[in-house]
């Protein structure tokens, strides 16, 4: 889900009042601040929504910018640096390493090939696979970005954010079919969202990859926005076997969600 800059806030509070240290809090609170906003803001902006006066804001910028995690725009906003990019990327292998037993016990307990995914700007990029072990299983590569509106894990993801966002995302990317059954309107696509939203849960069927049905949920409250997914063919993952397989991703989600929230909470 994404990442609510007030809780960041109350966060940075509770662990400056344990000892932390002030300006780092306020640094990192700023850089949340910046990617919530969509990686580019003004200082007047983030004094509004951080409630630091701007000299304070300013001198963290400039500390942020020496060391290459800013960079200050010829507009005179700024931008989320390049040497952030390195830590994200690497960040996101460790999130799949955190999450393989979890998509091994999906890959036990459903029989079919488990996936983790996360929103990397517009695009999913896939963090963690546990293949199936039938001879005829599906297989995504590891690192392999895909646009949203064609995958399930798309969906799950999308379906938290509202539908301005939704609808300036598809814009952005484009809706080109990978398949006759793909979702190519944003109008059908916020309506496959209002389903996601009802149900709990989201669904491929034959729009990535003809023969090929996905079912994903969102994992909740995790500290980036992530999904995990079963995929295998059609003709198993039928809609008998989603009512079997649904509950099971959904309890997964949950506890890898914990795991995560007790790994970025450790000391």
């Amino acid at each position: 889900m994404p990442t609510s800059s007030a809780s960041t806030t109350d966060s940075a509070r509770s662990a400056n009042g344990g000892g932390g240290v002030q300006s780092l809090e306020r640094a990192f609170d700023l850089l949340e601040r910046m990617a919530d906003a969509g990686g580019e803001v003004g200082l007047s902006e983030l004094s509004a929504s951080s409630g630091l006066p701007l000299p304070t804001i300013h001198r963290l910028m400039r500390t942020l910018v020496a060391c290459g995690y800013v960079r200050q725009q010829p507009n005179r906003r700024y931008a989320l640096g390049p040497r952030l990019i390195r830590l994200g990327e690497s960040a996101s292998r460790l999130l799949g390493t955190w999450a393989r037993p979890y998509l091994a016990r999906l890959v036990e307990e459903t029989g079919e090939t488990a996936n983790m995914a996360l929103l990397d700007g517009d695009e999913i990029v896939y963090v963690a696979q546990v293949p199936s072990k039938h001879s005829m299983r599906m297989f995504t590569e590891v690192g392999r970005r895909v646009l949203p509106h064609s995958t399930g894990v798309g969906k799950a993801l999308l379906a938290s954010f509202p539908d301005d966002e939704v609808r300036a995302l598809l814009a952005r990317t484009g809706m080109p079919a990978a398949t006759d059954k793909t979702i190519t309107t944003a109008d059908g696509f916020l309506a496959a969202l209002d389903d996601v939203r009802e149900l709990g849960y989201a669904v491929d069927d034959n729009e990535q990859e003809i023969g090929v049905r996905c079912l994903a949920v969102s994992v909740p409250d995790s500290p980036t926005t992530a999904a995990i997914s079963i995929s295998g063919p059609a003709g198993r993952v039928t809609e008998a076997a989603t009512e079997r397989i649904v509950p099971v991703l959904q309890q997964v989600a949950r506890e890898l969600s914990e795991a995560l929230a007790s790994s970025t909470g450790a000391a």
